[in-house]
């Protein structure tokens, strides 16, 4: 396994089942009265946010801290960034107190990458930008087959904001990764662009129509419309884009029985996504989040103890 976590692409099939089979023994920590093991005592992890986050950020605060490691919280609004630091000075200043890993969130793609060019802190991209999120890739995956088992020929469709959208980009690579057949749906406004070529190299397909697509899938994964990154209009009105591509009550009648429903939140009901949907009983949503403290516990554990040490 790769130093650090900046990529799908960072991950081989075997590394990807290695956390996997962890996250299995970590779930069950969530079940314990004391839910606290010792792998990581001693070790010092830094959840660097510059862009807002509850899910994310607050399931590797509960992963650390699971794992008995020492976790601290900075916030771009809150750190020496909002009085004009640069971010390099800002990781540096960290890291010179002894950190032993950074999980950063930042707007700009590419930024953890960077970050760990910078410094010798084990860095885990918590999403950068519009180019990946791939922890959430891994719990999406790791949902997926505690639900259905292997993802081996399933039909998943990844539906909504595409464009603006990291969680998509490390999902098509882990979901394909997997053997999964995966069809994107979003309007052609929101399709980003050399889609066409991407999709042919890496083995997914792609579509404009959302009723086409959901009666055939084993597995739906509706996307958040990003409006706070959108500096135009993608699409004339919020109803008409729900009528067009949102999972509503009457779509959510074309899907299979027992169809599972996920979403990496935070969700836009009755825009991308009815509540009759993500409150089905075959909704995966929270699913996710259970699993996302899981997968986290699993991926420190393995930067961050190496493979010789037991949890």
């Amino acid at each position: 396994m790769n130093r650090h976590l900046l990529s799908i692409d960072d991950l081989a099939v075997d590394d990807v089942r290695t956390i996997f089979d962890t996250a299995v023994e970590m779930h069950d920590v969530q079940k314990r009265q004391v839910k606290k093991l010792p792998a990581l005592r001693g070790r010092t992890v830094i959840n660097l946010f510059f862009e807002d986050s509850t899910r994310t950020r607050s399931s590797f605060e509960i992963a650390g801290k699971w794992l008995s490691a020492d976790t601290i919280n900075i916030t771009g609004k809150g750190s020496s960034t909002s009085k004009g630091e640069s971010l390099r000075d800002t990781v540096l200043t960290v890291c010179a107190m002894g950190v032993d890993a950074l999980v950063m969130r930042h707007s700009a793609s590419g930024s953890a990458k960077q970050v760990s060019e910078w410094v010798d802190a084990v860095v885990i991209n918590a999403g950068d930008g519009t180019h990946e999120h791939p922890t959430q890739a891994l719990l999406d995956a790791y949902t997926l087959e505690r639900r259905l088992g292997s993802l081996e020929g399933r039909r998943i469709s990844v539906i909504g904001d595409l464009t603006h959208s990291r969680v998509f980009r490390s999902n098509v690579l882990l979901l394909t990764k997997l053997g999964a057949e995966v069809t994107v749906v979003a309007p052609p406004t929101l399709m980003p662009s050399g889609i066409d070529a991407w999709s042919k190299d890496a083995g997914f397909a792609t579509s404009y129509d959302i009723d086409e697509v959901l009666p055939t899938s084993d597995a739906v994964m509706m996307l958040r419309v990003q409006r706070e990154r959108m500096n135009g209009a993608f699409f004339p009105s919020a109803r008409e884009y729900t009528v067009g591509y949102g999972l509503t009550r009457d779509r959510l009648a074309s899907l299979a029985e027992g169809t599972p429903i996920l979403h990496p939140g935070p969700m836009n009901r009755g825009l991308e996504i009815a509540a009759d949907a993500a409150d089905a009983a075959h909704s995966l949503i929270l699913d996710q989040v259970s699993a996302g403290v899981a997968v986290r516990m699993s991926v420190l554990y393995h930067l961050l103890a190496g493979e010789e040490a037991t949890a």
